[in-house]
Parts: structure tokens; C-alpha cells; sequence
């Protein structure tokens, strides 16, 4: 029997107790402070807060984040999905307003839309050969003198150079354009993953730090290539082929990581897929080629000589060589990738594949890790939840930490001290194990109903 005194005291109890909208909110505006405040110093960056500022206010807006997706885990019906979208766009603004911290290709971007509407391509001249060229603009040649390996033509491919030549048209020099429109295609992306998963697990990825500063604050082309490869996931997976070959197409177009998802897209799709993937490719590439150039030859130069922030690959090229240990691990991705695709041809055709597997260990053997490549991953990380997805989105943003930020003589400027990777990948292989652990006991969701 409930007592008078339970009665009255029942309710006050329950007002007491923050609604789902207050906890969104409250952890969306101390969220918004830290991202506000790093758009500021970040014109600073490198002096100023430095990265010890930077990590502090990372820390910062890593709390609401995770206690935010911890208070609706077991209740993610109570989820308010336009709070979680409103305060996501709000972080994702604060980028506008900031110089992209210690970062330097958007110079890139910058240029490349530059050479692409003045000339009809980016491609085929390396930005050095306009160092002494008068004819370029005052403001663009400041641009010019920024751009990081001067003496390569571009890497980036057509999609992603059609976005750069939009941003230039809409307002030169600027990268705030590029910006808007790289938000723009991650809030299409949280659209999409709230039709495939649930909201709290969406979440992990629409407040996620790396995803914010590296998609606003630094406007990596990767957050359009990413968009665009889950699309044609999701058009593939409801039958529409021409348009799922047509979107993966612009998706490679964007970046070549795409390329692992292909095999996927097309398993046991009809041949009108096949010919729109190919199709599409063509009519981005054939204006270039025609011209003389495109980004291949670069991306050879970067598939055989570029190293940063490697795991496997760090390990096992002391005893190989460069080129060996490449060999050796793409070798082992190969079987590792083919062994399952043949299990997914088999028994899941049509549903979104594991891309958290198929893009973590490609990062794994890649000779080149940097943080901004974990976006691809993510997203397959909101269907199929696990820790050590969320653990190397945070744990790879040590790879900032470099002789160049830390403006340390000693170092060369691409150098990074001996702790980080064994922090930074140690970390990751913890939260594998116990992933591991907690799968064998059943204590962790294997994925995030998959709609």
C-alpha cells in the first residue's frame, strides 16, 4: 500500500528529474561553449593555448558527448532527434568562424578551385610552377605560398575538385563556402543514419569531436566522399542500382578509399549497377583525361613513398623494406577482404556491410593514418556499435601531436615523440579486447537496430 507521504512525495521526485530535452540541452550548450572557444584561440594556433589548449578543449567537449549517449543508451525512444540535429548544426558552425587548427590543406582546396575555374582543370601543374606567375591574383598567391608539397600536382579527385571550383565561384579565397557545404552533405549523412539506427547511437556520430573538426573546422572533402559512399549503401540496399552505382561513383570520385565498398555495392547487383558505377566514373574522368592529367600519377607518389602515424605497416618495415611491408600487408588485406565478401555475397547481400571492419583494417596496414580517415569508419560504427571505434575517433587525434605543432627543434616537423602511437594505438587495442569480452558475455548490443 503506497502512504499519503509516498503519494506527495512521488511527484516531486519526478519533477525533480531533468526531461530528455534538458539533458540534450544541457549537454549541447556546454558542448557549444568548448567548440565556440576553440573557434576562437584557434586564431592563435600554433601559438597562443597550442595544443595543450587544443586537447583541453577536445576534453571539454568529449564530457557532454559521452554522458549525453550514455543517459539515452537504454532509452533511445526518448531521444529528442531535433535537439540532437539542432545542437549538431551549432557545433558544426562554430568551424566557420575559426582558422582550421593545425592544419594546412585546405591552402589546397583553396588553390585547386582557383587553377580548376581559371584554367578548366587542376590538374597536370604542380602550384610551384606559379610561384613567380604575376598574373596570379595578389590574394591567391598568399594562398599559393601556403600550400603544403608545392612541387606535386593535386591528389584530390574530380568530385572532390568540383566541390573546390563551386566554393571558388561562390566566394574566392574563402574557405567558409567549402565549409557550408561539407556541413551540409554530414547533416544529409545524419539523415540518413537516423533511418538505419537508433537516435542515441546517431548521436556518437553527430557530436562526435573528430567528426566536427575535422569536417567543419578543417573541411576535409572525406565527410562528402563518406556521405556519399553510406547513400549509395542505403540506394543499393532498397534496390534503386542505377542510382546506388551512380552515387558510388561520385563517392570514389571524392577519395579512392570508396574503392573497398565497391565489391559490396555491386554483390549480386544487376549489370545496369555495374554500368552506372562505370559510366559515372568515365564522365568524371574523361574531361581530364582528355586534357593530359589527372590525380593518379600524385596518388602513386603518396601510395609509394608517404609515411605518417603507421601501425602494422610501422612495425614490419624495419625488417622488410617500404615496399615489401606495402606488399606484404596489401597481401594480407586482400585475403582478409575477399574471405568476407564471399561470406557477404553469400548470406547478407544487400545489407550494409561491416565498413567499421573493412575500413579499420585497412587503417591498420595503411602506411599513412591520419585522423580525418577515421570518418569512414564512423558511420558503420553508428549501425554496428562498438568501442573501439569511438575510442581510435578520439585516440587518433593524437596524431596532431607532431615536431610541427609542438614547435620542437629537435624533431622533424612530421616527426611525432615516441609515446604517441604506442598511446595512441594501445588505447585502440584495449577497447578491441574489451569489445571482445563483452561480446563473449552478451553485455554489449552487436548492432544498433539496422532498419
Amino acid at each position: 500500500m503506497v502512504t499519503t507521504e509516498e503519494r506527495h512525495a512521488t511527484p516531486s521526485l519526478t519533477a525533480r528529474r531533468p526531461s530528455p530535452a534538458t539533458i540534450v540541452d544541457l549537454g549541447g550548450a556546454t558542448g557549444l561553449v568548448g567548440y565556440a572557444v576553440l573557434a576562437w584561440v584557434s586564431h592563435d594556433f600554433p601559438g597562443g593555448a597550442g595544443l595543450p589548449g587544443f586537447f583541453g578543449l577536445l576534453a571539454w567537449v568529449s564530457v557532454p558527448w559521452l554522458l549525453v549517449f550514455l543517459a539515452f543508451r537504454d532509452r533511445p525512444e526518448s531521444l529528442p532527434v531535433g535537439r540532437l540535429l539542432l545542437w549538431a548544426v551549432l557545433f558544426r558552425l562554430c568551424g566557420v568562424f575559426a582558422v582550421p587548427p593545425f592544419e594546412d590543406d585546405w591552402f589546397r582546396y583553396l588553390w585547386d578551385g582557383y587553377r580548376f575555374v581559371e584554367t578548366g582543370t587542376p590538374y597536370g601543374w604542380a602550384p610551384a610552377a606559379s610561384f613567380l606567375d604575376a598574373d596570379v591574383p595578389a590574394a591567391m598567391q598568399r594562398i599559393l605560398d601556403q600550400v603544403n608539397y608545392p612541387d606535386l600536382p593535386t591528389i584530390y579527385g574530380p568530385t572532390a575538385e568540383y566541390l573546390f571550383a563551386l566554393g571558388h565561384l561562390l566566394r574566392p579565397g574563402d574557405l567558409v563556402p567549402l565549409q557550408l557545404l561539407l556541413i551540409g552533405a554530414d547533416i544529409l549523412l545524419l539523415r540518413l543514419l537516423l533511418s538505419t539506427a537508433r537516435p542515441a547511437f546517431v548521436l556518437l556520430y553527430a557530436w562526435c569531436p573528430l567528426v566536427v573538426k575535422e569536417i567543419a573546422f578543417t573541411a576535409h572533402p572525406d565527410g562528402l566522399g563518406v556521405c556519399l559512399a553510406f547513400a549509395a549503401i542505403l540506394l543499393r540496399r532498397r534496390e534503386l542500382f542505377v542510382a546506388a552505382g551512380v552515387c558510388l561513383a561520385f563517392a570514389v570520385g571524392t577519395k579512392v578509399f570508396a574503392l573497398l565498398l565497391v565489391p559490396f555495392v555491386l554483390a549480386r547487383a544487376p549489370a545496369r549497377t555495374w554500368l552506372a558505377l562505370a559510366g559515372t566514373l568515365a564522365v568524371l574522368y574523361l574531361p581530364f583525361v582528355l586534357q593530359g592529367a589527372t590525380d593518379l600519377p600524385t596518388l602513386a607518389v603518396f601510395a609509394a613513398t608517404w609515411e605518417f602515424n603507421t601501425a602494422l605497416y610501422g612495425l614490419i618495415a624495419p625488417w622488410l623494406s617500404p615496399a615489401g611491408a606495402r606488399l606484404a600487408l596489401g597481401a594480407v588485406l586482400l585475403v582478409l577482404g575477399a574471405t568476407y565478401w564471399l561470406h557477404y555475397r553469400r548470406h547478407t547481400p544487400g545489407q550494409i556491410p561491416r565498413g567499421d571492419w573493412i575500413f579499420g583494417a585497412f587503417l591498420v596496414a595503411a602506411p599513412v593514418i591520419n585522423p580525418w580517415y577515421a570518418l569512414w569508419l564512423l558511420p558503420f560504427a553508428v549501425v554496428y556499435p562498438s568501442r573501439w571505434a569511438w575510442t581510435a575517433a578520439t585516440a587518433l587525434l593524437l596524431a596532431y601531436v607532431t615536431g610541427l605543432n609542438l614547435d620542437a627543434m629537435e624533431l622533424d616537423p612530421f616527426a611525432q615523440p615516441w609515446w604517441v602511437r604506442p598511446v595512441e594505438f594501445g588505447v585502440i587495442l584495449a577497447a578491441v579486447g574489451v569489445d571482445v569480452w563483452r561480446r563473449t558475455r552478451r553485455g554489449f548490443p552487436a548492432e544498433a537496430d539496422v532498419h
